[in-house]
């Protein structure tokens, strides 16, 4: 009869006999070490994600949209002051104003605008459209100031009265502010809406991950913590030892570990929900609603300047004032009646907020403390701001064009430009409070996914790595 070769008759791997002590505690020793291994590397990729996500948008992406968002608004403050300007013609009663204008407003807007554009042009570096938009603005920004420089030597040489600029100085400045509104203003709203994009998707994709990712930690944890333990049983039932030590630490190490890294995902996106949606959304809000603001400040000014676009510069006043808080179906006569009836429901229920745009936004995104005080001082100013427009037109109206010019420009209490100066000062208010919650939530993630806290998880790692051999060395040994 023939020989049967050995390996034919020997038990395998998958035969129970084979699976004695030693290679039972080696293959639970190694799957033990993939286990952690792998919560490890699961923690690393989800809290790295986290940490680059936030720096994206909290030093990157977000601070790009508020330069650009600023620069818009000193691009239309800028022309509102031009405006004011021709305003003022040569009257004496406002020379000391206009000076004050010239020197002061504008050319504080212009140097502002200047800075904001080299701080975003650093930042488009590597972003072509980009790059693209800022060349545009960088071109053209210098034909507008030019533009605007020559309206006011036309209007310093015609010595017109007040309200009335000479035909020359008037046609260059319609060439700057359609230049302003036509291509500068068109560019920087690019770079603001290609950056809101990017906050956008970084958002939506580290909020999926850190979701998706905090349930990988747990089961990877969780599988883990399980194999350590049938470890512990194995050793303590064969060895007839109750604990064995560095394994115990090893669980200590992975479950505290397994703790800390769901707490860091959870406030990863905590923090994350504080500074887009509750503080950054309310920021850029707030920014456009500045921006508006100040040229609806212009379109007022533009009104009483260049009578021929009457019409034009009162429907996009309208247009603008909608942008900043929308009443469907309103008209510039039936507008501060309505808005009122809703702002008198929202001062009564805060959840009850009837008109929309940037306002209305904000006042639905109330999170922080003091939010909600700042933002209803923005909406009494807006309204009282409202107002003073319609007195200007209805003294315009009245032929009245030199009262309407000193109520439009006057800095004194109750005055179009005073009570404008409270609405600024109001946006500005409720802006700072949601910069600095955003500020706070940004610096909070940095700190949770520090340098300190990837060498301290590392360490852990290799410690719950090292361990485990060290715990089953000595009983392997007892084998031979």
């Amino acid at each position: 009869m023939p020989r049967v070769p050995r390996h034919w008759t020997s038990p395998g791997w998958r035969s129970r006999a084979w699976w004695n002590t030693p290679r039972l505690v080696r293959a639970l020793t190694g799957l033990c070490l993939a286990t952690v291994l792998t919560t490890g590397a699961v923690t690393a990729t989800v809290l790295g994600g986290a940490r680059d996500g936030t720096d994206v948008i909290g030093h990157q992406a977000a601070p790009q949209v508020v330069r650009s968002a600023d620069l818009y608004f000193a691009l239309n403050d800028m022309d509102a002051q031009a405006a004011n300007l021709l305003l003022f013609g040569a009257d004496p009663d406002y020379a000391k104003l206009r000076q004050e204008t010239l020197e002061k407003t504008y050319e504080q807007r212009r140097t502002q605008a200047d800075n904001d554009l080299q701080r975003v042009a650093e930042a488009a570096a590597g972003d072509p459209a980009g790059q693209r938009a800022v060349q545009t603005v960088i071109g053209e920004l210098g034909r507008y100031e030019a533009l605007v420089a020559r309206a006011q030597l036309l209007e310093d040489q015609s010595h017109a009265p007040a309200g009335k600029p000479s035909a020359e100085a008037l046609a260059a400045y319609r060439q700057a502010t359609d230049l302003l509104r036509q291509r500068l203003l068109p560019a920087v709203d690019e770079v603001t809406a290609a950056n809101s994009a990017t906050v956008q998707h970084i958002y939506d994709t580290q909020r999926g991950d850190l979701a998706g990712g905090w349930w990988w930690i747990l089961v990877t944890g969780l599988l883990a913590l399980a194999t350590l333990g049938v470890l512990q049983r194995l050793l303590a039932v064969r060895f007839h030892r109750l604990v064995n030590v560095p394994l115990a630490v090893t669980t200590l190490l992975a479950l505290v570990g397994l703790l800390t890294a769901l707490t860091l995902a959870s406030r990863a996106d905590h923090q994350l929900v504080v500074a887009k949606s509750n503080s950054f959304d309310s920021v850029i809000a707030l920014s456009r609603a500045r921006a508006v603001a100040y040229d609806l400040n212009a379109d007022e000014s533009r009104y009483l300047t260049d009578p021929a676009r009457e019409a034009a510069y009162e429907q996009s006043f309208l247009d603008k004032t909608q942008a900043f808080a929308r009443v469907d179906g309103a008209t510039l006569g039936t507008y501060n009646a309505k808005l009122a009836a809703f702002a008198d429901r929202h001062r009564s229920d805060h959840a009850a907020v009837g008109f929309g745009g940037y306002l209305g936004d904000e006042l639905r995104n109330i999170t922080f403390s003091g939010e909600q005080d700042a933002a209803e001082r923005v909406l009494t100013a807006f309204q009282q701001y409202q107002q003073d427009d319609r007195k200007i037109r209805e003294l315009n109206a009245q032929g009245r064009l030199k009262e309407a010019v000193t109520f439009n420009t006057g800095t004194q209490a109750g005055q179009s430009n005073a009570d404008f100066g409270v609405l600024s000062a109001a946006i500005d208010d409720t802006r700072a409070i949601n910069q600095h919650a955003f500020e706070n939530a940004v610096a909070a993630t940095d700190d949770d996914l520090d340098a300190t806290t990837a060498a301290l998880g590392g360490a852990a790692l290799a410690a719950a790595l090292a361990l485990p051999l060290l715990g089953v060395r000595p009983r392997l040994r007892e084998f031979g």
